[in-house]
């Protein structure tokens, strides 16, 4: 099971992925309406710290070539797309791609199948980044492909269990669920991120031990 941290804004932060050992790094990029939002700079400066097994993944809304080029450039492992952009622009994009899609777009899942430059996809709530959850059965009846299939929005140590026992995702995909929810603390909580890690670990050995017996 995959586990990727989304929305670092501090340098302290990569201590609390490279300790728990996590698989990927969100980082939200050219969207400032988002609390999460850093310049590629502060990006660069937290990917440093990073552990190098770490997937380095660029979070950008509808990008322009000229952000996707500095996201290149930056030394990023993938680029995650929210939005719907111009199909020519997506075939000049140099990274593995993952594709997100809320419930408002989930219809349009089949337009990236065949592109083999989509790595895996993202499924997210309404508002991504809100902390908000949806109606997982939605995605019950998506076909399972070669790609990676990310299950995200208001995913938490209270419901990630009940995610995997659902969906059996290839990955979990988190934010405000392991952030401070005190007024005068912001970022990443290390506590709920060891928790949540330890969670899913512990449900992976329970599944693979179950399978085993099969």
């Amino acid at each position: 099971m995959l586990i990727k941290i989304c929305g670092l804004t501090k340098v302290t932060e990569a201590d609390y992925l490279n300790a728990n050992h996590v698989d990927f790094a969100g980082f939200v990029l050219f969207f400032p309406k988002s609390k999460r939002n850093i310049t590629i700079e502060q990006a660069k400066e937290i990917m440093q710290a990073l552990d190098p097994s770490i997937k380095k993944t660029a979070v950008v809304v509808k990008p322009s070539i000229e952000q996707i080029r500095q996201i290149e450039a930056a030394g990023f492992d993938y680029i995650q797309i929210h939005g719907m952009i111009d199909p020519a622009l997506f075939s000049q994009i140099r990274l593995p791609v993952l594709k997100a899609f809320n419930v408002k777009d989930m219809d349009t899942i089949a337009d990236y199948r065949l592109d083999k430059n989509v790595a895996g996809y993202v499924f997210d709530a309404h508002e991504p980044g809100s902390g908000k959850s949806f109606d997982w059965s939605m995605l019950s009846d998506i076909p399972r492909d070669n790609k990676l299939f990310f299950l995200a929005g208001g995913i938490s140590a209270d419901n990630v269990k009940e995610a995997i026992k659902k969906l059996s995702p290839d990955g979990i995909d988190v934010s405000t669920g392991v952030e401070y929810n005190a007024s005068n603390k912001t970022g990443k909580d290390p506590q709920k991120i060891e928790e949540f890690v330890r969670i899913i670990r512990t449900e992976q050995k329970t599944y693979n031990r179950f399978s085993f017996y099969k």
